[in-house]
């Protein structure tokens, strides 16, 4: 399963950075595949290993801050692997197939 999500401290004002990077040091450390990009964190692995390294990238965050939000959104698909890179392989196949047409 892929799983995309987020996941910010409430009411800690608009500079979120640095707990956001205490999610994704899980996530890094976890050592399941997974991309950062300026609004989500992508974690690809089995459906209990992805949800710990969820779990606890709140944690972390809510260790600092006593309110978190999370966003999560699951791509559940047996007998895949690679999607974070096969996903965006296909979608640019794509588009270097249709470069020339109008």
């Amino acid at each position: 399963m892929i799983v995309a999500f987020s996941v910010s401290p409430v009411g800690a004002g608009e500079d979120v950075g640095s707990y956001v990077a205490d999610a994704v040091r899980v996530v890094r450390e976890s050592g399941l595949p997974n991309r950062t990009d300026a609004m989500f964190t992508s974690v690809e692995g089995e459906w209990d290993e992805v949800m710990d390294v969820v779990k606890r990238a709140v944690a972390a965050v809510e260790a600092r801050c006593g309110r978190v939000s999370l966003v999560l959104k699951a791509d559940i698909r047996a007998g895949v692997t690679d999607g974070l890179t096969s996903k965006v392989a296909t979608v640019e196949r794509y588009l270097e197939e249709g470069a020339g047409q109008a």
